[in-house]
């Protein structure tokens, strides 16, 4: 079992940007360590962050959360302040990230996580029953493939275009196009603020970043997100889908028909104005749907969806 570390509760989102210079401890596993944080007091949640993202992406919700619950954090292999010598993609994220929690001694615990993040956390809650439940950011779904991920994914594999569409993020333009970052939050200008300096400029202007990041983009199989319904249907943990309404990637309608594929209780609910990355941009609507939510299921109480989505109309 990992040693324990920190349990500060943020007062700010920029105390908790902080406290993701440095990670509070790291979990040492077969191919290397993974960078692990630790913040707050109460039921255990493992929040997984998505792409080309590290746990820092948290860090406007970890404050209020942190109140309530005990939040661990942890860089996936490829990302931030991990240090990784072993495959990377999304099935062997999940075998990793489950290996890691048992380092660190979680016997019960629910899950939140977003975008390519949130596929990992649907691999690790099927059939898994210390999973108590699932708040699932925008993320993707069976049978969808987006035209630009898709984009993505070729470029990845063909090293000179891909460090050449990198090195067009210099220019604001591009990094706010539908290209680039355009089509991930409600204004575009919101990419050259805190976030650019976390998640952009690291990518642009390092080669260890860039490489992290297009490794999993290189080794992307649309055939297991196809194959999702599959995994839906084995997790019996409730779930509840926080969706930005405008998401030109992951349209909410296709996700919402996706909700009866899911063994357990699950529901939608659309944060009106936000696009793709919703806990960035929204963050306080975010932590409102979500709060709620994770203390029911961690006090095994059924929660009641349908009052949860009228308080948020």
């Amino acid at each position: 079992m990992l040693a324990p570390s920190t349990n500060s509760i943020p007062a700010n989102a920029d105390e908790a940007s902080a406290a993701f210079a440095r990670p509070h401890d790291y979990v040492t596993l077969d191919h290397g360590r993974l960078a692990y944080w630790r913040f707050g007091r109460g039921p255990d949640v493992v929040l997984i962050h998505g792409w080309p993202l590290h746990s820092a992406t948290f860090r406007r919700i970890v404050p209020a959360l942190a109140r309530t619950f005990t939040l661990h954090l942890i860089d996936l292999p490829g990302t931030g302040h991990s240090e990784w010598d072993g495959p990377i993609d999304l099935a062997s994220h999940a075998t990793t990230l489950r290996k890691a929690i048992d380092a660190v001694g979680l016997s019960r615990y629910a899950l939140l996580a977003h975008d390519s993040g949130a596929v990992v956390a649907r691999l690790l809650a099927a059939d898994d029953p210390r999973v108590q439940g699932l708040v699932m950011g925008n993320s993707e779904i069976p049978g969808h493939r987006p035209w630009l991920v898709e984009l993505y994914a070729w470029a990845a594999k063909r090293p000179r275009i891909a460090a050449l569409v990198l090195s067009t993020m210099r220019f604001s333009a591009i990094r706010r196009s539908f290209l680039a970052f355009g089509g991930i939050f409600r204004d575009p200008a919101f990419v050259d603020g805190d976030f650019g300096d976390w998640f952009v400029r690291p990518l642009i202007g390092s080669r260890r970043v860039a490489e992290g990041q297009m490794a999993l983009l290189r080794n992307l199989d649309f055939g297991l997100i196809d194959g999702l319904d599959a995994v839906h249907a084995r997790i019996g943990a409730p779930v509840l889908c926080i969706w930005g309404a405008d998401d030109p990637f992951f349209p909410v309608a296709k996700a919402r028909r996706a909700l009866a594929q899911f063994k357990g209780t699950a529901e939608l609910i659309e944060i009106p104005g936000a696009k793709l990355f919703a806990h960035e941009d929204h963050s306080e609507a975010f932590v409102a749907l979500a709060a709620p939510f994770l203390a029911r299921c961690s006090n095994g109480v059924a929660p009641p969806f349908g009052a949860m989505r009228s308080a948020s109309a």
